[in-house]
């Protein structure tokens, strides 16, 4: 052992991500983004909408619209909670190598498709304010409040005279 770096295979590399996408192949999946509990062994096309077929219950959990599906028999009680109005969500798919690419350490990611809402679904239990899934959602409005500029309001209403 004499401290080289023999073994190491690490190299740099680039990520770029566009989210700008070509509006054509972009497809628009607002209603149709499920957050399911369990985790699926599967990357590939499946008929999803011809099986999971959720319904609204009329029920109303903390102010949440519980809707009703079920998934392999078990059934599941689930919320739709629409992202804030200043984010947005974004399904990426890597994208093919061009010639710039291909002799550059890079990986690149293209936008397949885009959604406004997602729905966050239990198998035990009734959706809840207190869901770590929901709950994640008010750290945009800490990040808003983080992140906005003082004015001058700001600091003479926290003055201590």
């Amino acid at each position: 052992m004499d401290g080289g770096d023999e073994g190491s295979s690490l190299s740099a590399s680039r990520t770029t991500v566009d989210l700008t996408g070509d509006k054509a192949t972009v497809v628009d999946l607002t209603g149709k983004v499920h957050q399911l509990p369990c985790c699926i062994k599967y990357d590939g096309p499946a008929s999803v909408s011809h099986y999971f077929k959720p319904k609204i219950t009329g029920v109303e959990v903390d102010g949440l619209r519980v809707e009703e599906a079920y998934f392999r028999g078990r059934n599941l009680h689930g919320t739709t909670i629409t992202l804030p109005q200043d984010c947005s969500g974004f399904i990426l798919g890597k994208k093919m190598p061009d010639e710039e690419t291909k002799t550059t350490n890079s990986e690149c990611w293209e936008t397949n498709a885009t959604f406004k809402n997602v729905t966050v679904w239990n198998h035990d239990e009734m959706p809840s304010k207190e869901d770590a899934f929901v709950r994640a959602f008010h750290w945009f409005a800490v990040a808003n409040t983080l992140h906005r500029a003082v004015t001058a309001e700001d600091l003479e209403s926290t003055c201590i005279d």
